[in-house]
């Protein structure tokens, strides 16, 4: 197991690297997260939801994401609340307080999962979440200690250098582990070094006798590495030869950010992402995406005077894409009766399209291909749907993308009159290069360059594989591989 001494630390990284490295080696090898809290998600081949890292890890490995890899997935609604996902569906959403009372029943499902991946591979890799020193949820944990307890399961600590402190982020955590948690540690991994590894070897000389226990590794910085995000936001992109200038708004509960990676690594694409609150940069294409709270988002632009921003944006000339509950915002209204997301209501939307959307208790949840047709030209894309909205109107019969099904293509979303404005519920949509390059065209680029965010993605894997191979401590990947 995996445990970090902060959030972001490594842990997802470590995990894909370890992945694609035991799987060269043929070690039958999968990834497991106990319970995930990301906004940023997929689906799976059994059709639930889990983290967006675990199923890139289950790339690593060379499998399909399974709702076995992350039993547990919280997707926060509020800064007290959350949708609680198990075994890959909605329970439905709770309050913080309501949940760490629910997480004795969580643990079962944890532990199911867990057997049946321990079952079926030679070798699990378990990711933990945030810090195991978070003193104030220790009780009933299943992501971190309270997990390798229960599994019997070694752990591996590690800590971002790159951040600073990195030995008293070691040393602490241990410290605040008990005596049980502490022997469980078997080893320290220092992520993200940068300059020369004589300059530490004497904080790691003092670290091991200090600790009795050994460093692992000592990982160095990547430069220009990507791998998909959990939940943070990357912004950082090569600048020079962009000729198409796209601006995402950061929606207070902003969902599924991944959707912009191509995006973001396109090199033709200067990708900007603005606070609601910020003033709007010349753009040729504006993306609103997805939200875990869509009124409250769509309240926030509102607010924030985007009504007025997206006018101008239009009038001028501007490509407008919403995706998801970025669609459902360009709609005339959101209504949730039920209190899905948020308190029982309705809201106005920004009136664009000729549609209105319902939220239901019953969430669609599904991969998806089909192609997209723009300005008399089609290309094909495969995707995935999730979402709790249906969406009804008039505007809806004049759509651009749409999905195969057995014997005919349903059409998805809406495509504005004027070519302005394009709507779709698919995420995914700029993950093949050829729907990719139809969008850009659609939105001004016209010598689209191709990508593969796919491929450009697993390269990525192995140049991290090949990292670990090079830095973490052969002896101990030899006797970990030969005990798998």
């Amino acid at each position: 197991m995996v445990q970090g001494t902060t959030s972001d630390a490594g842990k997802s990284t470590l995990v894909a690297g370890l992945a694609r490295l035991l799987k060269r080696r043929g070690v039958k090898v999968a990834p497991f997260k106990p319970q995930n809290m990301a906004l940023n998600s997929a689906v799976t081949e059994n059709g639930g939801e889990i983290g967006r890292a675990q199923a890139l890890q289950a790339q690593a490995a060379g499998l399909q994401p399974h709702t076995d890899m992350n039993p547990v997935l919280l997707k926060p609604s509020s800064d007290t609340g959350a949708q609680v996902i198990i075994h890959g569906k909605a329970l439905g959403n709770m309050q913080a307080l309501d949940y760490h009372a629910y997480k004795a029943t969580a643990k079962q499902a944890v532990m199911d999962s867990f057997n049946r991946l321990q079952s079926q591979y030679d070798c699990v890799l378990v990711e933990g979440a945030g810090s195991p020193a978070e003193i104030n949820l220790r009780e009933n944990d299943i992501a971190n200690m309270g997990f390798a307890q229960a599994a019997d399961c070694p752990v591996i600590l590690i800590a971002d250098i790159d951040k600073g402190g990195v030995f008293a982020h070691l040393v602490g955590t241990l410290a605040l582990l008990s005596p049980e948690e502490q022997a469980r540690v078997k080893g320290f991994v220092i992520n993200r070094f940068r300059g020369d590894i004589a300059l530490l070897q004497s904080g790691l000389d003092w670290l091991e006798e200090y600790t009795g226990k050994p460093v692992l590794g000592v990982l160095p910085y990547l430069k220009d590495f990507y791998l998909d995000a959990e939940d943070a936001i990357s912004t950082a992109q090569q600048l020079d030869k962009k000729q198409l200038t796209v601006v995402v708004p950061v929606l207070p509960r902003i969902s599924n950010h991944t959707d912009f990676d191509a995006l973001r690594l396109h090199p033709q694409v200067d990708l900007r992402y603005v606070a609601v609150a910020d003033e709007l940069p010349p753009c040729d294409l504006i993306i609103l995406p997805g939200s875990k709270n869509v009124r409250a988002d769509l309240k926030a632009l509102q607010d924030s005077g985007w009504q007025d921003k997206l006018n101008r944006h239009l009038r001028y000339g501007g490509k407008l894409l919403g995706i998801c509950g970025g669609l459902q915002m360009l709609g005339k209204s959101i209504s949730d009766p039920y209190g899905i997301e948020d308190s029982p209501g309705d809201i106005p939307a920004f009136g664009y399209l000729d549609y209105t959307t319902q939220l239901t208790d019953s969430k669609t949840l599904t991969n998806i291909a089909g192609s997209v047709r723009l300005n008399n030209a089609t290309a094909p894309f495969s995707g995935y749907e999730i979402h709790c909205g249906i969406s009804r109107g008039p505007a809806l019969d004049n759509a651009a993308v749409f999905i195969q099904h057995v014997d005919n293509h349903c059409a998805d979303g809406a495509l504005s009159t004027d070519n302005q404005i394009l709507t779709t519920y698919c995420h995914g949509l700029f993950d093949q290069p050829e729907a990719l390059g139809l969008v850009l065209r659609w939105a001004g680029l016209a010598q689209a360059q191709g990508f593969d965010l796919h491929t450009y993605r697993d390269r990525q894997i192995d140049r991290l594989a090949d990292t670990l191979e090079a830095h973490l401590d052969s002896a101990w990947l030899k006797q970990w591989e030969a005990h798998s």
